[in-house]
């Protein structure tokens, strides 16, 4: 195996983060913004970032951010002002969100595939002062929101704009790239509000989860624990960076003087070749991806021609399990978490027990996780019951909404799961998620999950639709690798699963409509009969 790049950017790298709980948190002022400052004096000469063959310094990050966070104080932004970004992956975007924490202020990450109505929604109830964006048409949505100030970027090195600046915008980088030194920074605190990181939507409206400095340095902290990083080690993300993990990643990365690598986008096609060019050692993915990655044509020769140690992934399907990890020859460990909670339960890499089982692991640090019935009371081990979470990292409220975050004391997850004799917990299916066929409960991902098993399925997603019968019946949707009779997929279900939780109604699609987090968006999915097969007229 050939890497381009040698392990660590080429630079002796030394453990440097802090202990879990926030260790660097008690020594370093300033929030992420200090904790860069604090690693540009100390190790300026390490790689922090690599994309599209470039690499990037932590002192050049540094010097980035003290000329961008001068730019936007410069354009009125001040502590708790909000900043929205819509940049594409790249070094803009952390060069951007670190600038922002310098401040004090608060970003706004936008989804560049928005389009008028959700774009409006984030925007008008986040309320910012100020949006960079990567493009000239995403400065001019958003200048057509009545945002007044919108500065262009280059997404891929916070440099100058790459197109003609539209009328009202400002070139960001070039002002960025003309401006000299750091501007007086406030006493950013660590409990300071960084991020209004609005969540996928799978369910309604997007809400702005409410994230501080804290919050990110401790799951930075925890995900450097769970993957046991070590000096050696390269990290790469493909996810976009307006959603969480390219945030977190690049704090570890920070915290333990190791390279990020930023790949545009997720390929199926071209993820390991990327993971094998750039000699990365672990990496997260989640949704779909395992899956995707698994149905592409096998390759003997250079499936395992790689530096990877460790996969952490949200969604494994457990059938697969064994076949995944014998195929690229490296362990595959679940971990748990969301937004609002941060990671919650993690599956050790040195755990061989766990593979096949669906196993989402125990508690991390800081944690404590059970299992309740509808009555509120503790479900005991076996029982399924609503997953429920308490301590850090969480999220200290949604923006503009006075809902309750907590029930005693509790952050409910909005998952039913249950825990093992091993202490080991295991996702059933979102709460909203479950089928209720006549006095029978049908947890719409343990169809998926069978469904999936069979070679013909790329991925699958499973739905209630209403029935004067029973209630509610249950349609999945599929996207297959190649033909299959839809009568074929219903016996592979009903062989495996009980008749209730059987597909009645079974759709094609050439593609599923995705969430910003690599998972199917269900409620952009057809809910009714029509253009779906039918497994009891057939039989009729």
């Amino acid at each position: 195996m050939t890497a381009a790049f040698p392990p660590s950017g080429g630079k002796a790298a030394g453990p440097i983060a802090g202990g879990l709980g926030g260790g660097a948190a008690g020594r370093i002022a300033g929030g992420l913004g200090g904790l860069l400052r604090d690693r540009a004096a100390a190790h300026g000469d390490r790689v922090l970032f690599r994309f599209d063959g470039a690499e990037t310094t932590v002192a050049q990050v540094e010097q980035r951010t003290d000329r961008l966070a001068g730019v936007l104080a410069a354009h009125g932004v001040r502590r708790g002002d909000r900043v929205a970004v819509m940049l594409a992956n790249g070094v803009g975007f952390p060069v951007a969100w670190l600038a922002i924490a310098k401040l004090g202020a608060v970003i706004v990450p936008l989804n560049p595939g928005y389009r008028s109505a959700d774009l409006a929604h984030v925007v008008r109830d986040a309320a910012p002062v100020l949006a960079l964006a990567g493009s000239a048409a995403a400065a001019g949505a958003l200048l057509a929101l009545g945002l007044g100030e919108v500065g262009l970027l280059d997404a891929a090195d916070a440099g100058p704009a790459p197109e003609p600046v539209p009328a009202g915008a400002f070139d960001a980088g070039a002002e960025s790239a003309a401006a000299s030194g750091a501007p007086d920074l406030p006493d950013v605190g660590w409990d300071d509000l960084l991020n209004l990181q609005y969540t996928s939507g799978t369910t309604g409206f997007p809400k702005g989860c409410m994230l501080t400095h804290r919050y990110w340095l401790h799951l930075a902290e925890l995900a450097a624990d769970v993957a046991a990083v070590t000096p050696d080690d390269v990290d790469l993300t493909a996810q976009p960076f307006y959603y969480m993990d390219p945030q977190w990643n690049t704090v570890l990365c920070l915290l333990t003087g190791i390279p990020l690598v930023i790949l545009p986008r997720f390929s199926a096609s071209g993820f390991w070749p990327s993971v094998r060019e750039h000699g990365a050692t672990f990496f997260y993915v989640l949704g779909t991806m395992p899956l995707l990655l698994l149905r592409q044509p096998p390759d003997p020769e250079r499936d395992r021609a790689h530096r990877v140690r460790l996969v952490l992934c949200s969604g494994i399907a457990p059938a697969l399990h064994a076949a995944i990890e014998e195929r690229w020859g490296a362990p595959w460990r679940e971990a748990y978490g969301s937004t609002e909670a941060g990671v919650v339960l993690a599956v050790r890499p040195e755990d061989t027990a766990c593979v096949g089982t669906g196993a989402m692991g125990r508690p991390v640090p800081g944690k404590e996780v059970k299992i309740v019935r509808e009555d509120g009371s503790d479900a005991p081990d076996g029982e399924i019951g609503e997953i429920m979470v308490r301590g850090r990292p969480m999220l200290t409220g949604y923006w503009n909404r006075d809902e309750p975050l907590l029930r005693d004391g509790w952050y409910p997850m909005g998952d039913l799961g249950r825990r093992d004799a091993r202490g080991h917990y295991h996702l059933v299916g979102r709460l909203k998620e479950m089928i209720r066929r006549g006095s029978e409960n049908v947890a719409a991902a343990e169809v998926e999950a069978v469904l999936t098993g069979h070679p013909a399925v790329r991925a699958a997603a499973v739905i209630p639709v209403p029935d004067e019968l029973f209630g509610e019946e249950v349609k999945a949707f599929v996207q297959v690798a190649e033909p299959v009779e839809p009568h074929e997929l219903v016996d592979y279900v009903r062989a495996r699963l009980a008749d209730f939780k059987t597909p009645r109604f079974v759709q094609f699609v050439e593609a599923f409509p995705m969430t910003p987090s690599e998972r199917i968006a269900k409620h952009l999915l057809p809910p009714g009969r029509d253009g779906a097969y039918d497994a009891r007229e057939a039989n009729r």
